[in-house]
């Protein structure tokens, strides 16, 4: 995770951008696996853990009738965050995760059932993921996701 960690941070240099997290069930992973690598604090401007469902909408801005209507896990859910990260954070680009990571379903959705977006001042991107395994091994690949998509967008 490290070696996609360093090849995003060097591509933010590159277009001299900066980058935040708005996370839910990753709980700061996304966040973490960034400042693990050397030089981070040049463009990692830093992370909102919003596990909470009320405080996606306090801290980050998702509009609360979205998360009353659909819940936290939902695609337009993700992106509001990561744009909620962008803007509250005052960053080039937001990361944002939410999803199921188990044990049990949420908002009936089942577990592996999980959303990741990228905003950039380009775009927004959203992927939906359908993962299997463990609760680490889920998160883990949520937070290997959404570093990929990233890259893959700056």
């Amino acid at each position: 995770m490290t070696a996609a960690a360093a090849s995003l941070l060097r591509a933010l240099a590159t277009r001299d951008w900066s980058v935040a997290a708005a996370e839910s069930l990753t709980g700061g992973r996304v966040t973490a696996t960034l400042v693990d690598v050397p030089g981070a604090s040049a463009h990692v401007r830093g992370g909102i853990v919003a596990y909470a469902t009320d405080l996606k909408s306090s801290a980050l801005g998702v509009e609360a009738d979205l998360l009353a209507a659909r819940g936290a896990v939902d695609p337009t859910v993700a992106e509001q965050m990561a744009q909620g990260a962008r803007r509250v954070l005052r960053a080039d680009v937001g990361l944002a995760t939410t999803g199921v990571a188990g044990p049990d379903p949420q908002d009936g959705h089942p577990v592996g059932t999980v959303y990741v977006a990228v905003a950039t001042p380009e775009t927004v991107v959203v992927s939906a993921l359908t993962l299997t395994g463990t609760r680490d091994e889920i998160r883990t690949r949520t937070v290997e996701s959404v570093i990929e998509l990233a890259l893959t967008l700056v």
